[in-house]
This record gives structure tokens, sequence and C-alpha cells, in this order.
């Protein structure tokens, strides 16, 4: 299961910046496993995106780079409060070069539900509430 890593605790990285995330179009739009609808513009994208890698133990990429002329691809696992859980993330740039949209496959489920609760808890009292699991939910 590519969830659960490589178990080589020397290529769990804890300071990955993803070097598309400083150049998102101001329309950009982000889909997720984690997510309840689409999340639509710069600011928004970036506020959850951030919150989201510090619940990340570490990173341990399968792969990372660019994947065809607008596409990049990020393939790694983690942990979120000790569960293991992976992502493959596909961003897609505009003819600007600039992130137009993106979509994050977190796995498996019960990983999912957790990463959207503990998202929905830090963001309960925001606009962006309602695109996480309530703790209800759950």
């Amino acid at each position: 299961m590519t969830y659960l890593g490589s178990g080589d605790p020397a290529r769990r990285r804890t300071d990955y910046t993803p070097p598309w995330l400083a150049d998102l179009a101001d329309d950009v739009t982000m889909e997720g496993a984690v997510l309840n609808g689409i999340v639509r513009g710069a600011d928004a994208v970036r506020t959850l995106l951030s919150y989201a890698r510090t619940l990340y133990e570490y990173q341990d990429f399968v792969f990372v780079g660019e994947y065809g002329e607008n596409g990049y691809v990020e393939d790694y696992s983690s942990r979120i409060q000790g569960q293991p859980i992976g992502n493959i993330a596909v961003i897609y740039r505009n003819d600007n070069g600039k992130v137009q949209h993106l979509v994050m496959n977190h796995r498996p489920l019960s990983a999912v539900l957790l990463f959207s609760r503990l998202m929905g808890e830090h963001f309960k009292e925001t606009a962006y509430a309602d695109f996480f699991a309530a703790p209800t939910e759950i």
C-alpha cells in the first residue's frame, strides 16, 4: 500500500515547500478528497494549503516534478496524528505559467476523514468551514 511510505526515516522530509505554491493564478481552483466542493481563489487555496501542510508529520516522496508541458505532480506519503496517509497532487498551469487548478488525491478513507475533520476544526469559525467534515460527520 503506497500510503505507508518507504519506511526509511532518512527519506522523511519536514522542510519541503511546493515550488508552485507561490505561483497561483488569481482564479485558481482546488479539488480534493478532504474537501466538500471546489475551493476558488489564490488567497483561499494558499490559506488552506498553508495550514494543511502543518498537519503532516513529514513527507516521504516517491515522485516530485514536471509532468507534461503544463503539469506538476507530487506523490508522497506521511502521517497525520500517527495515521498513515498518501497523496498524489496534480497541478495544472495555465498558458501564462500560473497554477490554474490543483487536485489533491489523499488516501485511505480513514485518513481522509481525519484530515478533513482536523481542517474543519481549525477553520470552523471561518468562511472555509463548509469545505470540511464536521466532527459529528465522522
